[in-house]
């Protein structure tokens, strides 16, 4: 294995916002999106998984679309905005209702593909507000989940959008 430890680090000024808040940072050029969110701003919510983009546990939403952070370097973020889990708390730590209903409903069970999944429906909750089971499905088609909650995932999300009116 060939260290990396002794090559030059090529450092970058960037500034983007995160949950509604700008942040100014100088990083490594090839730090992923996920190891900056982790690392740098603390938000663990985001998880890596396989780190080769097949598992979905790093969704995030950059610039309003969902994306796998573990395979976008943060400097491709610059100027832009990121919404993570922890930024869909509402006022005092309030959960989202998606983030509730998986809680009723028993959508989860170890919790790691969680973060993912649920970033995966918002931004299908974003554009289609009643989505069908199929369009469900489709939306999380690229989370992987081990302990198999896909039914209550899928119910959870049908439950929210019927409360969206």
């Amino acid at each position: 294995m060939v260290s990396t430890e002794n090559l030059p680090k090529h450092k970058k000024e960037m500034s983007l916002t995160v949950n509604g808040k700008k942040v100014k940072a100088k990083i490594d050029c090839r730090m992923t999106l996920a190891e900056f969110l982790r690392e740098e701003l603390e938000l663990t919510g985001t998880k890596v998984g396989c780190n080769r983009a097949e598992c979905g546990s790093c969704t995030v939403m950059m610039n309003g679309k969902p994306v796998l952070s573990c395979t976008i370097l943060a400097v491709e973020a610059q100027d832009g905005e990121v919404l993570t889990i922890e930024g869909l708390k509402g006022e005092e730590g309030k959960l989202h209702p998606l983030q509730e209903t998986f809680i009723e409903e028993d959508a989860l069970q170890c919790g790691y593909c969680t973060p993912g999944i649920i970033m995966s429906i918002i931004a299908l909750l974003d554009r289609n507000a009643h989505p069908t089971e199929a369009d469900v499905k489709g939306a999380i088609d690229g989370n992987l989940c081990r302990c198999g909650s896909f039914p209550n995932i899928i119910k959870a999300t049908l439950k929210v959008s019927e409360k969206n009116g």
